[in-house]
């Protein structure tokens, strides 16, 4: 039913990519994706033959995982020998991961153009494999040759076609849930002027008192994944306590693909960062940077200043 006029829209200049998956049904919506976002696939190979033989793909510009139900060992395999790859070839990586395996997942895929998904719609599924193309674009083109470089006007006509397919994809799965229809139900829902008293228990109770609005208007008004983190991370950098990638998307109160995305950006904003667990490398912390402990303080501070509550 959807929109297969995309799946031929890409051209041989589009990046190839490269689909691991042990999962049928998850191959065929990886490569769907792809299809959609205008890059070229090959058949998926089981994460048993990546296991063996990846780097002998060397022609691929973007790598798609499908995790879904492979065990923990070629699961770790498979996502280092990934992970490895991308930051030697400067090329992609979109993860699709269960919930349980968001940890190990982030704590493997270490590459700076990777995307971790989590019960993504199709929508943000295309969303994660469009941004990788762009990505790629720019790593595997040499922009110095005019003669590599898209035309102005099918640069334009590309970038319509995708915010088209996206937004008739969002649509649609607007509509699928005002019917009624439901996706996978996951367990995730500058400097101080002046020293500041406040402490952890503080910030938990606004982090309980922001929760409680949930009941009465539905999470969906108030979703706030970034200052819900930000606070999340204030209160356990003061507790001197870690903060895993799967806590802090619960922390986050949304889904966890949405969650994951937020991560990535605050990482680039300088206001995460990733804390390596040394003694499991399938565990990653995130903490707050040290410009985010002083904007953190620093509007604590104004708002004690100001005689208002943290919120």
């Amino acid at each position: 039913m959807l929109y297969e006029a995309e799946a031929q829209a890409y051209d041989l200049s589009a990046p190839r990519a490269l689909v691991i998956a042990d999962d049928e049904h998850a191959a065929d919506a990886a490569a769907r994706a792809l299809r959609l976002a205008g890059c070229r696939t090959q058949a998926a190979i089981s994460f048993a033959a990546a296991a063996r033989a990846l780097s002998e793909h060397a022609t691929v510009d973007l790598i798609l995982i499908e995790a879904a139900g492979v065990p923990d060992a070629l699961f770790d395999v498979v996502l280092a020998r990934a992970d490895t790859v991308a930051q030697g070839r400067a090329i992609g990586v979109v993860a699709t991961v269960l919930p349980e395996q968001i940890d190990a997942a982030a704590g493997l895929l270490l590459a700076p153009r990777t995307q971790l998904l989590c019960g993504p719609s199709e929508s943000e599924r295309v969303s994660a494999v469009a941004a990788a193309k762009w990505m790629t674009r720019g790593a595997v083109h040499d922009v110095s040759r005019d003669a590599d470089l898209m035309p102005l006007h099918r640069l334009h006509e590309e970038v319509a076609r995708l915010a088209d397919t996206l937004a008739r994809l969002t649509r649609e799965e607007a509509r699928q849930q005002s019917a009624g229809v439901q996706g996978p139900v996951h367990g995730y829902r500058g400097q101080a002027e002046e020293a500041v008293a406040i402490d952890a228990p503080q910030i938990r109770a606004v982090i309980r008192a922001r929760r409680m609005r949930n009941q009465f208007f539905g999470p969906e008004l108030f979703a706030d994944p970034a200052w819900d983190m930000l606070l999340d991370l204030f209160a356990a950098g003061i507790e001197r306590r870690q903060v895993s990638v799967s806590s802090l998307c619960i922390a986050a109160a949304v889904p966890p693909t949405t969650a994951l995305r937020w991560i990535g950006t605050l990482n680039e904003a300088g206001l995460f960062e990733r804390q390596a667990d040394p003694s499991d490398r399938r565990r990653a912390y995130i903490g707050l940077s040290a410009k985010a402990v002083d904007g953190m303080k620093s509007y604590a501070g104004a708002i004690q200043r100001a005689g208002l509550p943290l919120v």
